[in-house]
């Protein structure tokens, strides 16, 4: 087990209260954007799904959900809160290397994982990969600001490696850089706001 795997196993238990009570504002508009994003026939991969935070407003408006992430305790906990949804699926994985076959799902969602990656990019071409042309890969991505410098610090104390550290602009740039030009970015404001990434996948890629 690394050192970043073993950090979010430790923090499962407390994750939900720092989603719920302290960036409230933020992660309730966040669901909102995300739902907006979801249709009732999409077949959905999400990717780091943590404590299911997404999971559970994703569920019930899709036709199937298959959700993963590396640590096994953040997904017991996805387990628990979504034991009622029989659309949904849970598995341990590796966004940089997924076991699924290309063009499997209609909307490929990767939240507040990015930043954390040493390969992010690596990551965003696995998920374009099982992605279906004109289907989304959507990634939500928490964004630092001056004032959210110590938080960062502090997580960095506990074991989490910030790859990255994204501001609003940086965070655009990223995606021009891995030669991604045609994406929508919707703000979402809070105590720690969050961009979130849309890129639609239009032709057939070979890889």
């Amino acid at each position: 087990m690394n050192n970043n795997t073993r950090f979010w196993d430790i923090v499962a238990s407390v994750y939900d209260i720092f989603v719920n009570v302290i960036n409230a504002k933020t992660h309730r508009q966040l669901l909102g954007e995300i739902t907006r994003l979801i249709q009732p026939t999409d077949i959905v991969l999400e990717c780091a799904c943590g404590t299911g935070m997404l999971t559970e407003v994703i569920a019930p408006r899709c036709t199937k959900l298959i959700a993963t992430d590396f640590s096994t305790k953040m997904l017991q906990r996805t387990k628990k809160k979504c034991k009622y949804f029989t659309n949904t699926d849970f598995r341990t994985a590796d966004i940089t290397s997924l076991d699924f076959k290309t063009d499997s799902f209609d909307k490929v969602v990767a939240g507040n994982v990015i930043h954390l990656l040493q390969y992010p990019r690596k990551a965003l071409r696995e998920m374009e990969r099982v992605c279906r042309p004109g289907g989304k890969i959507i990634v939500p991505t928490y964004i630092v600001t001056s004032k959210q410098e110590k938080i960062t610090r502090i997580y960095g104390k506990m074991g989490a490696r910030f790859q990255n550290k994204f501001t609003f602009a940086s965070y655009e740039q990223f995606f021009i850089d891995a030669g991604y030009t045609d994406v929508a970015f919707i703000k979402v404001e809070g105590k720690i706001p969050c961009s979130v990434a849309v890129i639609e996948k239009k032709d057939k890629i070979k890889w």
